[in-house]
């Protein structure tokens, strides 16, 4: 089956990297770390551009778009390393399906975030926390306390959720989709932080010189460089999936989704290093950005599970099929 995008969805992408570029980058991210700076485009901008509410439905004031359009986004956003996350969105659209939130959450009414263990995406500037418990699904108000970020475009925080109102009494799988769609989105951000930091590496390779020749043609950086692109690679194909299979597939999404997070936390993360060591001793330093997209790869490891219980997930799917 065929995966790549069609024209379609790369004007979507194109779209959404003009709108996100003229507010979120590297820079703005710098300026939270350096100044406590707000995050960028922030949750009111994301939603009055559309492109955050794809996946709710017409009828409820969203764009009545699928996983796979919000895919194409969030590839955008995490090459510019823009915030708040997509994941919480998706996630939001999933849970409140049905429930008459879904259309304040459309308007910029509502601002979610989704409580895992420990600390919580989106935390910070949320102001309704959706949670399981008992096996049922709860909303609330919280209390947000945020520690020293690693990667501040994350919005971080331990919550402590207050007085709760149940919406949904057995949501176990309802809980299970929606982590799943979440997976998918945060997958195509890693998809697209990764394929931005291999830019800036290959990049360098070609205009750094050393002994005369373009860095880039000494092997030892051609194999880094290669081992990392085949890495993204598989990557874009495993995110396609599924986003694909959460919007045609339902049987596949398990397997898809934990593939693509597996995936998504090591890639990221190899090519940051990457691109830190291809630069040498100027990739080591603050002023540089690539500590950027290394601090984003920290962080995202641990959202929504680890890659090892990913991968581990993967495994006991696979046997299982």
């Amino acid at each position: 089956m065929n995966f790549d995008l069609d024209q379609e969805h790369r004007d979507l992408a194109d779209a959404a990297r003009d709108f996100l570029s003229a507010s979120a980058s590297p820079a703005a991210a710098r300026a939270m770390l350096d100044e406590g700076a707000g995050v960028a485009p922030g949750r009111a901008e994301l939603v009055k551009s559309g492109f955050a509410t794809i996946t709710i439905p017409e009828q409820a004031g969203g764009g009545g778009g699928n996983v796979l359009d919000l895919a194409v986004v969030a590839e955008q956003a995490g090459r510019l390393l823009a915030g708040p996350s997509l994941v919480s969105f998706a996630r939001a659209a999933v849970l409140l399906a049905g429930d008459s939130r879904l259309a304040d959450l459309a308007r910029g009414e509502l601002s979610v975030a989704v409580v895992d263990s420990g600390p919580v995406l989106d935390a910070v500037g949320a102001d309704t926390f959706l949670a399981l418990r008992d096996g049922a699904l709860v909303r609330g108000p919280g209390t947000v306390t945020v520690r020293e970020p690693i990667d501040p475009t994350r919005g971080l925080g331990d919550v402590t959720v207050g007085e709760i109102e149940e919406l949904v009494p057995d949501a176990s799988e309802l809980w299970l989709l929606g982590e799943r769609v979440g997976r998918t989105i945060l997958a195509a951000e890693g998809l697209g932080a990764a394929s931005r930091v291999l830019e800036l590496g290959v990049e360098y390779a070609k205009q750094r010189h050393a002994f005369g020749r373009a860095i880039g043609s000494y092997q030892a950086v051609k194999h880094l460089l290669v081992d990392t692109y085949v890495e993204v690679e598989q990557l874009r194909s495993l995110v396609w999936w599924a986003a694909w299979a959460a919007d045609h597939a339902p049987d596949e999404l398990p397997l898809a989704s934990a593939a693509a997070k597996a995936a998504a936390a090591t890639t990221l993360e190899h090519a940051a290093e990457t691109v830190i060591q291809v630069h040498g001793g100027i990739g080591f330093t603050w002023e540089h950005d690539a500590h950027l997209y290394w601090r984003r790869a920290k962080v995202d490891r641990f959202l929504l599970g680890d890659d090892v219980s990913a991968h581990d997930e993967v495994a006991r799917l696979a046997v299982t099929r």
